[in-house]
């Protein structure tokens, strides 16, 4: 696996970056719910955290009533090239259902697909956010950077919640994060409460935008605001 070692940025990733920060930040347009997909990897390894998940999904629609609310398109891959999601769905219920259908299987990442497909999804409508859990990055780097860049010029931040620690795959993350002006977390697959508050944070920067934010209490909200780049004044 190619990997983007953490150091000093280019000029011209730099120069990047900045084009990024220049974009308007992703806030749902008054009257509309805040659309996020919420992106899972389902091979073999991820079983119980799949089964967390789908615990834990209702509580992003519950944080987002007094914001408008949300829909959230569910995406994942596994197997053999096995790529799906579902329409946005606002209804925490169905979502749950389709979920509890999915099991896990054997495969390698597809975490490009799964970008270009929400780079797609953003054309047609804006996207507000996505948010990817996983532990590993088993592709070549570079496409998967060139591709969050493109999210971040359309206004799609990635959040990368990244369980295990990996430090390939955690220097990868945190590459897509950046490019795309979004967020990179780890967090303990023992922990589900951790899990419990990045997605909630992120649900809220979905249906409210970054004034939203870094109005909810909590060191996760605190986290991933402080990786936002800077407010347009």
């Amino acid at each position: 696996m190619s990997n983007l070692p953490d150091k000093p940025a280019s000029a011209a990733v730099a120069a990047f970056l900045q084009r990024v920060e220049a974009m308007p930040q992703a806030r749902p347009a008054a009257g509309r719910r805040g659309r996020l997909v919420f992106a899972i990897d389902a091979t073999a390894s991820r079983q119980p955290t799949w089964d967390r998940a789908c615990q834990l999904q209702g509580e992003m629609f519950g944080a987002t009533r007094d914001l408008g609310g949300l829909a959230i398109q569910l995406a994942y891959y596994r197997g053999f090239r096995e790529f799906a999601a579902t329409p946005f769905l606002a209804d925490a219920a169905e979502l749950t259902r389709r979920m509890a259908g999915v099991q896990c299987l054997g495969g390698q990442t597809q975490i490009q697909r799964l970008l270009e497909h929400v780079l797609a999804e953003t054309r047609r409508e804006r996207v507000n956010a996505l948010v990817f859990v996983g532990d590993a990055v088993e592709e070549a780097v570079d496409p998967l950077c060139h591709v969050a860049g493109q999210l971040g010029l359309h206004g799609t931040p990635v959040f990368c919640f990244h369980e295990g620690g990996h430090p390939e795959a955690a220097a990868a993350l945190r590459q897509v994060a950046r490019l795309s002006g979004g967020a990179y977390a780890p967090f303990d697959a023992a922990s589900a409460a951790a899990l419990r508050e990045l997605l909630r944070a992120v649900a809220v920067y979905a249906a409210g935008g970054r004034q939203a934010l870094v109005r909810l209490p909590g060191g996760a909200a605190q986290r991933i605001a402080g990786q936002l780049p800077a407010p347009q004044r």
